[in-house]
């Protein structure tokens, strides 16, 4: 499911963004260019097949919400992907750390979260994982042979 690659990206954040040598080795930036590439294909594979067959099933408020949180995550995810050597970067891992943590908070809620309310409504979470798996191991492909074009936003004008 979503969850369980959310909270290991979200994990391998904390290095990327606390100061440490590495920084000058560019290995930070080559962790915080990967991990930018699987959020964008986590948020690809949410936005394709998750959130659509939750459309109609759970609150639109929810789903609007958590579209925008996608696209501002995106904004980061890009900037960081573009912006080269920036003195910038320990701050930018931090925040998008931070959003996606509360992201994740949010989907997971016990009884609010989407994944719950998803249960309630008696989506087959297990069909549905099936197709996000298949359609991360297409993404992760491209990602590797040609990589990934930048994350497109789906509701925020940039």
């Amino acid at each position: 499911m979503p969850l369980r690659s959310s909270r290991t990206i979200t994990a391998r954040l904390k290095p990327c963004s606390r100061n440490s040598r590495s920084a000058r080795s560019g290995t930070k930036r080559a962790l915080a260019e990967q991990i930018c590439n699987e959020l964008k294909v986590h948020a690809t594979i949410e936005e394709e097949i998750f959130y659509p067959s939750l459309s109609g099933k759970i609150e639109d408020d929810t789903l609007n919400e958590a579209y925008v949180e996608h696209d501002g995550a995106k904004l980061l995810i890009n900037d960081i992907m573009a912006s080269g050597d920036d003195e910038m970067l320990d701050a930018k891992v931090k925040v998008l750390s931070e959003e996606i943590k509360h992201h994740v908070k949010e989907e997971e809620a016990r009884q609010e979260g989407m994944f719950a309310r998803a249960r309630e409504a008696g989506v087959d979470l297990t069909a549905l994982r099936d197709q996000l798996m298949m359609r991360k191991q297409e993404l992760m492909k491209v990602a590797k042979s040609e990589g990934l074009p930048p994350a497109e936003m789906r509701v925020l004008q940039t």
